[in-house]
C-alpha cells in the first residue's frame, strides 16, 4: 500500500492593482540650448598637417643635372629617325631615359652620358643598333585584336584561295612581325580551317627591323603568359609543345616561315609578289610622309587582287586614300 502526500495549502490570492504602490513621477527638467558652434577660420589662417618644403634653391636645382639633355635626346631622335623612320616625340625624355639604361646596364656603364658619348664617337655601329633595337615598340600577343583573323578565316582567305585554286599558291607576308606570333598564329588557323592548304605550295614571310626579334621568332619559344595571353587550350595542346616552363611551337609549323630582318624604310630587297600583307600595328609609329613612302613600295610587291591590312586602330585617310577600302565585319581591308 502506498502512502499518500498531504495536499498542499492553497496559494495566496494575487494582490489587487488598487493595492500596488505608485512611483512618483520624476520632477521636469530645464532645458538648456548648447552653445553656438564657432566657425573655422579660412583655410589660409589654419596651420598645415604637414610642413611643406621648400622649394629648392637655384644652386640646389642646378646640382641634380638631368640623365637625358636636350642634346642628348636630339641624338638619340636623330638616330632612331634615320634608321627606322619612327619619331620619338618631343618631350618623351623619360622614354629614352628607361630604355636606354638597360643597355647601360648591359654595357657595364655606370652612366648614361658615358652611352651617348659612346655613340657620338660613332665608333661602334653595335651600339647604334642596340639604341635604335631599345627604341622601336615590339608588342605583339598570338591572335591579336581577334576581329582580323576572323576576317582571315570568314571572308580575306577564301576568295583569295578560290582565285588561287588554279595554281594552289599562297604567298603572305607578316610585315613587323616582332616575335612571330602574328605569322605563327596564321598559319595555326588556317590549318585548322583550310585543311586543303595541305597540297598548296605556301610561302609565309616574316620581316622585323630588330635582329633580336627575329632570333625569337625563328627560335619558336614563348613563355606559359605569352601563351595563355592569345591562346586556348586545345589550340596549345595542339601546336607546342612544353620545353621546361616554356612552349616552343611544333616544327611542322616553323618550317613553314621564314624570319629575316628588314627595315621597312630603306629599299626594300627583291621580293615575290604576295597574295595578302600584314601591316599591322605599325604605321602609326611613322610622319605622313614616311607612311607614304612605305605604303607605295608594298603596292608594289602586292598582287592586283591581294589584300593589305593595317591595324584595327589605323586608318589610311589623309594618308593615301587610293587604296580601295573593304569592310570585312568589324576588320577593314584594303585593295590596290
Amino acid at each position: 500500500m502506498t502512502a499518500s502526500l498531504p495536499p498542499k495549502p492553497p496559494a495566496p490570492p494575487p494582490s489587487s492593482p488598487a493595492a500596488a504602490r505608485p512611483v512618483a513621477p520624476l520632477p521636469p527638467r530645464p532645458f538648456a540650448p548648447a552653445p553656438p558652434i564657432a566657425p573655422l577660420p579660412p583655410l589660409a589662417a589654419r596651420p598645415p598637417v604637414i610642413a611643406p618644403l621648400p622649394p629648392p634653391s637655384p644652386a640646389a636645382a642646378a646640382a641634380v643635372p638631368a640623365l637625358v639633355s636636350p642634346a642628348d635626346f636630339e641624338l638619340v631622335r636623330k638616330l632612331v629617325r634615320e634608321r627606322s623612320g619612327i619619331v620619338i616625340e618631343p618631350r618623351q625624355e623619360y622614354l629614352v631615359e628607361t630604355r636606354l639604361k638597360t643597355v647601360a646596364r648591359r654595357r657595364n656603364l655606370e652612366k648614361l652620358g658615358q652611352l651617348f658619348d659612346q655613340l657620338r664617337l660613332g665608333s661602334d655601329p653595335k651600339l647604334a643598333t642596340e639604341v635604335v633595337e631599345a627604341l622601336t615598340t615590339n608588342e605583339t600577343s598570338f591572335f591579336r585584336d581577334f576581329e582580323p583573323f576572323e576576317a582571315l578565316k570568314g571572308c580575306v582567305l577564301p576568295e583569295l584561295l578560290r582565285a588561287r585554286a588554279s595554281k594552289r599558291t599562297l604567298r603572305i607576308w607578316s610585315a613587323a612581325s616582332s616575335s612571330g606570333q602574328e605569322a605563327y598564329s596564321l598559319l595555326m588557323m588556317m590549318r585548322d580551317g583550310f585543311p586543303q592548304l595541305a597540297v598548296w605550295k605556301l610561302e609565309l614571310l616574316g620581316t622585323d627591323l630588330s635582329a633580336e626579334m627575329v632570333r625569337r621568332a625563328k627560335a619558336a619559344t614563348y613563355t606559359s603568359f605569352e601563351v595563355r595571353r592569345g591562346m586556348a587550350d586545345a589550340q596549345t595542346s595542339k601546336w607546342l609543345e612544353p620545353v621546361g616552363d616554356d612552349f616552343r611551337v611544333k616544327e611542322e609549323l616553323r618550317k613553314l616561315v621564314d624570319f629575316r630582318e628588314m627595315n621597312l624604310v630603306a629599299p626594300f630587297p627583291p621580293m615575290a609578289t604576295y597574295d595578302l600583307v600584314l601591316l599591322r600595328n605599325v604605321l602609326i609609329y611613322f610622319d605622313v610622309e614616311t607612311k607614304r613612302q612605305i605604303l607605295k613600295k608594298i603596292r608594289s610587291v602586292l598582287a592586283p587582287d591581294g589584300v593589305l591590312m593595317i591595324g584595327a586602330s589605323e586608318s589610311l585617310l589623309g594618308v593615301d586614300e587610293s587604296w580601295k577600302t573593304v569592310r570585312v565585319g568589324r576588320a577593314t581591308t584594303y585593295k590596290p
